[in-house]
């Protein structure tokens, strides 16, 4: 199985860069790819843009990578009670190539923080739109306290937090 992984962030110190990499790693016998949204960074949408230069070829690759797995896991991140810029742009681009931007794969959504809530608003807001674009949730979790539950030099959950 071909599993796309990345986090919702575009931090280089991404508490849910660790959290996906970690989950990831527990699918059996799947080749994951795990992505970057550095490695995505465009424009800000807007219709505009989209009328005088088209859809940004990075806005593609993306699509076709949601197209080439099998399932798809992301980590989301929260900014102010709702999904990060980074996130918001890649996949506003996306879905102007198909509103079903996760093409109906197998999902599983996760979600931490810092804080007690463990970005709980943002995995609603992702769960709860998620029939309209293509997201077959299977599982969710969210992690709140993440420092206190997750070993960083392990990159593992602790005892308490599995």
């Amino acid at each position: 199985m071909k599993l796309l992984a990345f986090a919702a962030s575009n931090s280089r110190a991404s508490i849910n860069k660790s959290l996906v990499i970690y989950a990831s790693s527990l699918v059996e016998n799947a080749e994951v790819d795990l992505i970057d949204l550095n490695d995505y960074e465009m424009p800000i949408y807007s219709s505009d843009r989209e009328n005088e230069s088209g859809i940004p070829q990075l806005a593609q690759n993306f699509y076709d990578k949601i197209s080439q797995a099998d399932a798809v896991m992301i980590s989301f991140a929260e900014h102010n009670g709702s999904y990060t810029a980074a996130y918001k742009n890649l996949f506003d681009w996306a879905s102007r190539i198909d509103m079903k931007v996760y093409q109906n794969k197998p999902m599983v959504l996760l979600a931490t923080s810092p804080g007690p809530g463990g970005a709980a608003s943002v995995l609603a807001a992702a769960k709860g739109s998620a029939p309209y674009f293509g997201m077959d949730v299977r599982a969710d979790l969210s992690i709140g306290k993440f420092y206190d539950e997750f070993d960083m030099e392990k990159g593992a959950l602790t005892h308490a937090a599995s």
